[in-house]
């Protein structure tokens, strides 16, 4: 593994092959658990990859821009066959931003960290693709060779990985608390400092026995179906995992497409949330944001004319699609910097909703609510 300079250039080996038809996520029971997940069903996209052939992790925030902006710049000289399409190489995130005082659990992750696979397999049609990677150096090909047989010979034709039994959890959190917080947040609301803030909270859980982390994520991306289920695990094996609904930014060449989720209701209140006041409020904040982040990156920028209901399992949002033309030479990074975080994790106005969470909320978010995808 090579940890790199966030702006250094350097060149690699990589490989592919097809695999027998499965699930990518199969080779848990082979390989371990994945150190990157990541899968949108309604995309038809899902990757699994193991190891870690490189490494950029900026160890200060002033650092993330261009450590982001550098991912993709290395030279990729593929033994064969390339792939037409492929998610990654890169996969990785970073840190909300600046919250309460640190918590150790997020150390392992830090600010920011991306994360070149030594092993990728990612669903490609109707079947399974892999492809490996190594430093362009004396036996770089070797090892991309022997690493291509190695995972072929884990994926039988048709297999998923099978779910553990259900487990009772202990919930621990202080309600008391956190209504005590929502109370200093109305206030500063009803004085006029802010317009909007969302706290979070955290919640520890406890089983009988240590997680299963594959089936953890097994479920959630059976769960949540229309949401993007990740995966992300640091060398000393903490595992950060979740399924979002939220697509802070897709950038494909100068076309950018986002969307505006915010407004929020229990499926059974779906019909009235579309003409319900605050969350009508709540949500065209998030859409003036949008838009107004991205006038200076774009040639044109259009939204949908009303919001949609965006139905979940548990909850409905409101949803606004957004598109934009970026002016040449804008890059992802530079529109990460531009959007996030926008009003639907933090609040508006931006800098004084941030101050809140930081004096009042009580918790480092660490990666929570911060970006997290592939380049």
């Amino acid at each position: 593994m090579k940890t790199l300079n966030p702006v250094e250039g350097q060149r690699w080996v990589a490989g592919m092959t097809p695999l027998a038809v499965g699930d990518p996520l199969a080779g848990a029971d082979v390989l371990g658990v994945p150190s990157v997940y990541w899968e949108r069903p309604l995309e038809q996209e899902a990757v699994a990859g193991w190891g870690e052939a490189a490494v950029v992790a900026p160890t200060e925030a002033s650092q993330v821009p261009a450590a982001l902006a550098s991912l993709g710049t290395e030279s990729l000289r593929w033994v064969g066959e390339a792939p037409t399409s492929m998610p990654g190489p890169w996969f990785g995130g970073m840190r909300f931003g600046a919250t309460g005082a640190p918590d150790a659990a997020w150390d392992a992750h830090g600010v920011a960290r991306w994360t070149l696979p030594e092993v990728l397999v990612w669903r490609d049609g109707g079947g399974l693709k892999v492809a490996a990677f190594a430093p362009e150096e004396r036996g770089g090909e070797d090892a991309v060779r022997s690493r291509l047989e190695r995972v072929r010979a884990c994926f039988p034709e048709g297999y998923r990985h099978s779910r553990g039994a259900p487990v009772a959890l202990m919930l621990k959190s202080s309600q008391a608390d956190f209504e005590a917080r929502v109370g200093r947040a109305l206030d500063a609301i009803s004085a006029g400092h802010l317009q909007k803030v969302v706290l979070a909270r955290s919640l520890d859980a406890e089983g009988p026995a240590p997680f299963d982390v594959v089936d953890v994520l097994s479920r959630l991306r059976e769960q949540n179906p229309r949401c993007a289920t990740f995966l992300f695990r640091a060398p000393d094996g903490a595992c950060f995992l979740g399924a979002t609904p939220e697509t802070l930014c897709q950038v494909d060449g100068a076309v950018l497409r986002t969307e505006a989720l915010a407004g929020t209701a229990a499926p059974g209140q779906a019909d009235g949330l579309r003409g319900h006041d605050k969350d009508l409020r709540e949500h065209d904040a998030v859409v003036r944001y949008i838009l107004a982040a991205l006038r200076p990156l774009s040639e044109r920028v259009a939204s949908d004319a009303e919001p949609a209901l965006l139905p979940l399992k548990n909850v409905v949002h409101l949803r606004t699609g957004i598109r934009a033309d970026l002016r040449p030479g804008i890059t992802a990074a530079q529109v990460v910097a531009a959007m996030h975080p926008t009003p639907a994790v933090g609040g508006t106005p931006r800098e004084r909703a941030l101050s809140f969470l930081v004096e009042h909320e009580g918790l480092d978010r660490g990666w929570y609510a911060g970006p997290v995808g592939w380049v």
